[in-house]
């Protein structure tokens, strides 16, 4: 499994998303994707109680700890490599986490609209 090339939203190489929890398809802090990421695990957020509540509900359980996988589970606050599918989700139902675009992978755009990740930027991006 070779990643894509890393290059975020806007053009630029794509930036660390995070290293406590480590994160990405390939657990190295990077959304990055490869053809094997069924879920494409590329937008990175970072969490709230809002968007954990909402992805639980719908199935996808990110707060609780997990430690046969290695997982401590997501707190608020925690950046994290999101479906991209699930953030479309969240942001059509107005609880999307707010995103980092230099570290969000540009295959997210094949699922998730450039102005919708924008309008969710988190402050400096």
């Amino acid at each position: 499994m070779e990643p894509e090339d890393s290059i975020n939203v806007t053009g630029g190489p794509l930036a660390v998303c995070g290293t406590d929890p480590v994160t990405g398809f390939f657990r190295d802090g990077h959304c990055n994707t490869c053809a094997a990421d069924q879920g494409s695990h590329t937008v990175c957020a970072v969490m709230t109680a809002e968007f954990l509540a909402y992805s639980k509900y719908v199935g996808n359980d990110l707060s609780t700890p997990r430690p046969e996988y290695g997982f401590a589970g997501l707190k608020p606050g925690d950046p994290w490599c999101l479906c991209a599918s699930r953030f479309l989700q969240a942001a059509d139902e107005g609880c999307a986490p707010r995103v980092h675009l230099a570290a969000t992978h540009r295959r997210a755009l094949d699922i998730v609209p450039l102005d919708v990740l924008q309008a969710h930027a988190a402050g400096g991006d």
